[in-house]
């Protein structure tokens, strides 16, 4: 990627002060508008450090931030937007709702124009709120509220959506439903997005590109498939972890078949057998499990 198309420009240092002691936060990446990128890493690597520079909530020791044609951060031009300046939309785990107003009014005290209604009923309805519209969230469900808290961050009309392992709360189903809110909006806003998460399948289906993180440094960088392929999540009673995705190609190869896996933008090549490729067929949507050993396919 280069510097003249890249969307975001980030560098930041940090002090960190983790379980292990100090340990210097030391990031640079760039990202191209409308991409999800993933970060991954141990507890303590910097990851929320990382978001919360972005947010402006927490202040760099040095560093730039350019996203588009605007300048967030330059220490060395003593630039420091405030987080109220950032056109950023930001999702936390435990969802940060306001107690006292309703899912309508939660998005209308969001929205930069108080006056244009039709982003609202566009978000009520694309996250399958409009039924909810009028209820507070003591009486909504873990998933509605976080339902709610995307669509909240979206109708700031962001230039940056942060999720801060926004799903890790609930369980594998709801999970997997929100994750699908996720793709639609993304595909209705192309939206750019940096997304924190520990869970491999959230990742591998979501993400278009992908940061490992430890100690503060960025050790590994590139699709979901070519860091995670083959690896096993951090699961204690979960030896596999699986993701979704359409085929896209099954083509003859020696004494094998090449299946192409379409996984979000990531696309996955699996070597299989003739009577494994047979049983599928184009377009088909299919479940791509890992485990320690190899990648299956299941249709």
């Amino acid at each position: 990627m280069t510097q003249s198309t890249a969307f975001l420009d980030f560098q930041a240092t940090k002090m960190l002060h983790t379980a292990q002691g100090r340990e210097l936060l030391d990031i640079s990446f760039r990202l191209d508008q409308g991409r999800i990128l993933a970060i991954y890493g141990p507890s303590g690597a910097g990851k929320t450090t990382l978001l919360r520079i972005l947010a402006g909530l927490t202040e760099a020791g040095s560093g730039h931030i350019r996203v588009g044609d605007d300048t967030w951060l330059d220490t060395t031009r003593h630039i420091h937007l405030p987080t109220r300046r950032r056109a950023i939309g930001f999702v936390f785990q435990d969802f940060a709702l306001f107690p006292n107003l309703t899912v309508r009014q939660q998005l209308e005290y969001a929205s930069p124009e108080k006056h244009d209604s039709s982003i609202i009923a566009e978000l009520l309805a694309l996250m399958e709120l409009e039924a909810l519209q009028h209820h507070r969230p003591a009486l909504l469900s873990g998933g509605q509220q976080q339902r709610v808290a995307l669509a909240r961050a979206i109708a700031r009309r962001p230039s940056l959506l942060l999720l801060d392992e926004p799903l890790s709360a609930l369980d594998e189903e709801m999970r997997n439903k929100l994750q699908e809110y996720i793709l639609k909006i993304q595909q209705r806003f192309h939206l750019t997005t940096i997304l924190v998460s520990h869970y491999l399948p959230e990742i591998l289906r979501l993400a278009d590109t992908a940061i490992i993180l430890k100690k503060g440094r960025i050790v590994s960088e590139g699709t979901p498939a070519s860091l995670f392929a083959g690896q096993t999540p951090p699961q204690k009673n979960n030896s596999s972890f699986k993701t979704t995705g359409t085929i896209l190609r099954i083509e003859p190869s020696a004494n094998a078949f090449i299946v192409s896996v379409r996984c979000a933008d990531t696309i996955i090549d699996l070597t299989l057998s003739a009577a494994e490729a047979t049983a599928l067929n184009l377009n088909q949507t299919v479940s791509v499990i890992f485990n320690a050993i190899n990648p299956k396919i299941i249709p």
